[in-house]
C-alpha cells in the first residue's frame, strides 16, 4: 500500500470519528426528537435525583435515643459510637445513676470524638485508647483523662461537693 493511501484512509477515519462525536454532543445537547422517544418530551434527570451528600457531623437516630435512653448524642467524627454493652470488647463505659446499666461506646480508628449530654455521671471505664473527658456542673467546665482499662471516678464522686456533673464531650487517641 502506498504511503497516499495511508494517508486516505487515516484522513477518513479522522473525519468519520469526528463526525460521529458531532452527531453524539447534538443528540445529548439538543435531545432526542419526540418521535423517537415514542411521543414524549425528554426531561432533565438532575430535577429528579436525589441532592449531594453532605457530611453534618449529627448524630443518627439522636431523637430516637434521647426518648428511650435519655442519652442526647449530638455530634461526632463516626469514631465514638453508642453500642450494647459486652464484657470483653474493649468499650468505654460510663457510669450514671439515669440508668441501672451502664452505657457503653465503641471505639475504631486512630482518633474520634463525641458530643452529647448524659447526666449524673459518676465514673468512666477506659479502653486502650487515651480518652478524655469534658463535663459539666452549673456553669464550670472540667476537663478529666480517663485511665486506659481501669475505672476513673468523675463528676459527683470526684467532686469535693458531690454535684452532678453532665458528660459533655469523649475524646480518643489511640
Amino acid at each position: 500500500m502506498t504511503l497516499r493511501k495511508r494517508r486516505n484512509r487515516l484522513a477518513a477515519r479522522i473525519l468519520g470519528a469526528a463526525a460521529a462525536g458531532t452527531l453524539a454532543i447534538l443528540a445529548v445537547t439538543t435531545g432526542l426528537p419526540e418521535s423517537s422517544a415514542q411521543g414524549a418530551s425528554p426531561e432533565l434527570v438532575v430535577d429528579d435525583a436525589p441532592g449531594y451528600a453532605v457530611e453534618d457531623f449529627n448524630y443518627p437516630f439522636a431523637d430516637e435515643i434521647l426518648a428511650e435512653k435519655n442519652i442526647f448524642l449530638k455530634r461526632g467524627d463516626g469514631h465514638i459510637t453508642l453500642a450494647d454493652c459486652a464484657v470483653g470488647t474493649g468499650q468505654i463505659e460510663i457510669s450514671t445513676r439515669i440508668s441501672e446499666d451502664n452505657i457503653c461506646f465503641d471505639t475504631v480508628g486512630d482518633e474520634g470524638w463525641l458530643t452529647l449530654e448524659v447526666p449524673a455521671v459518676y465514673s468512666i471505664k477506659g479502653n486502650d485508647y487515651a480518652t478524655t473527658v469534658d463535663m459539666t456542673v452549673g456553669t464550670e467546665e472540667k476537663t478529666v483523662e480517663v485511665r486506659k482499662n481501669a475505672w476513673t471516678p468523675v463528676g459527683e464522686s470526684a467532686d469535693p461537693q458531690g454535684r452532678d456533673h453532665m458528660l459533655v464531650e469523649i475524646r480518643t487517641v489511640r
